[in-house]
């Protein structure tokens, strides 16, 4: 039985996620995207679930992030937040809700705050939206940032590709991810998301950043681990990323599930008398 249900483990807040980083307890953290799953997760004692934009993909069919609106992600973070009693809910700032003003960013921030219901947003890129971060800060929202391969930059990346391999000082550069970190830190948020980098470049960030980071694709040494739900359990369509382990592959089982309902139904073999309503008193009916 978990902790979640006995009732033993706190709250995850902000200032909990940063006392991590001095910590030897590492960031557990999943995505959800409906009350089910967040609920289902929550009782497993994850810290972090995050309302990612890859609700795009995963849910709305989408080849990359670019498509999901502001209104998406509010919808999706309510329906999260409301399965979720210990975890710290994170909700994405989608495409454009931030990049165009601080003014902007606040606004789009506040709401997944007051209509999602989360504990903090998470927004991508370094350097180029430091002062966005600083001004969302300064506004009490907790900000997490998100560096390395980025799937918002998906057309400047020409799709989504592994990053930090070069060297310089352009986009997607070892040096120019690890400065992006840095400006991230010091623009007051309280983690950073490491996506898809080389395992030395990650590590080199966790050593050099006094804040958590939490890695997908990025090694074992950063403070915690993210993987996309969906991803883990072998619920997607597609392949995923050859960094994501699989821990059930759950596409199969519904595939065998719906096959033996299917076939029961042709037959005649379902409903049987087991599932068939009889004339019993209303109160003894329970909900489907």
């Amino acid at each position: 039985m978990s902790s979640y249900q006995t009732g033993v483990s706190p709250p995850i807040t902000v200032p909990s996620v940063r006392e991590r980083k001095h910590s030897s307890k590492k960031i557990v953290a999943l995505t959800a995207y409906d009350y089910t799953t967040a609920l289902l997760l929550d009782r497993e004692d994850v810290d972090i679930i995050l309302v990612g934009d890859s609700v795009a993909s995963i849910v709305q069919g989408e080849s990359n992030t670019l498509p999901v609106t502001l209104d998406d992600m509010v919808y999706h973070c309510r329906a999260v937040s409301k399965g979720v009693k210990r975890a710290l809910v994170v909700g994405d700032l989608p495409f454009l809700s931030y990049q165009i003003s601080p003014e902007d960013a606040i606004r789009s921030a506040g709401r997944l705050l007051k209509e999602g219901r989360v504990g903090a947003v998470k927004l991508e890129g370094g350097m180029a939206v430091a002062d966005t971060i600083k001004r969302i800060v300064a506004v009490d929202i907790p900000v997490m940032g998100h560096v390395g391969l980025t799937p918002q930059s998906y057309h400047r990346m020409g799709g989504h590709k592994i990053q930090g391999r070069s060297h310089g000082d352009e986009n997607g550069s070892w040096e120019r991810i690890l400065e992006d970190a840095l400006q991230v830190e010091a623009s007051g948020a309280f983690a950073i998301v490491i996506e898809g980098v080389p395992a030395d470049l990650a590590t080199e960030i966790t050593k050099r950043v006094t804040i958590p980071t939490i890695g997908i694709g990025a090694g074992s040494q950063c403070d915690g681990q993210i993987l996309v739900t969906h991803d883990m359990l072998g619920l997607g369509i597609t392949d995923p990323p050859r960094f994501v382990k699989k821990y059930l592959q759950l596409s199969d089982q519904i595939g065998e599930a719906v096959r033996n309902y299917a076939e029961e139904v042709r037959s005649g073999a379902f409903p049987s008398a087991e599932h068939t309503l009889t004339n019993l008193p209303i109160k003894q009916l329970k909900r489907a």
